[in-house]
């Protein structure tokens, strides 16, 4: 069993650009990822406006998948359903499939949990690997992200937000947190 690769600290009052955090993350991918088999799948909605990018710079052969956890969140109870709820579109048989499901900010791991039910829904995947642009820390699940782009130290009552402007860039910014819960990807 191979070590897992040393990930960057980076400062949240300097956050890298998040195409530079993709960049890392494709040279990641370039050397594990099988192009013709691989089915990568977004989670709503930043995982799934870097999964658009990496997608494309690796040129995966199979189309990609998207998600939206919302249904298989363990927090309905407290906080509700969101109101803007997204249909989950899988394009290829998850039974058997090489999945990489992209994310972009790793927290708690609830979000993970429930992608990861929302998949089994459509069918059992030989595997499922995690790429996520920033891990922040605080663990609730023991979930791990395979791919990096870096690890991040927040102090409580912070979050980081992923937004795409008009002209598709991606900016992460550190902000105080919004809700009583970690924002569904």
């Amino acid at each position: 069993m191979s070590a897992s690769p040393a990930f960057p600290m980076v400062d949240p009052a300097a956050l890298p650009a998040a195409d530079t955090l993709v960049e890392a993350l494709v040279a990641q991918l370039r050397t594990t990822v099988d192009p013709a088999r691989c089915a990568m799948v977004g989670i709503h909605s930043g995982g799934v406006w870097i999964a658009e990018r990496l997608h494309r710079m690796l040129g995966l052969a199979l189309p990609l998948g998207t998600i939206d956890v919302g249904l298989h969140r363990d927090d309905l109870e407290t906080s509700g359903l969101r109101i803007r709820m997204r249909a989950s579109m899988i394009p290829f048989e998850v039974a058997g499939a090489d999945i990489l499901l992209v994310d972009d900010v790793l927290h708690t791991g609830r979000t993970i949990r429930a992608a990861m039910n929302e998949l089994f829904d459509y069918g059992r995947p030989d595997r499922i690997r995690l790429a996520a642009l920033l891990d922040r820390g605080g663990r609730h699940l023991p979930v791990a992200a395979t791919f990096l782009g870096a690890h991040v130290a927040l102090e409580a009552g912070r979050e980081i937000v992923l937004e795409r402007d008009a002209q598709d860039t991606l900016l992460l910014e550190v902000r105080a947190r919004s809700g009583p819960r970690e924002p569904a990807a």
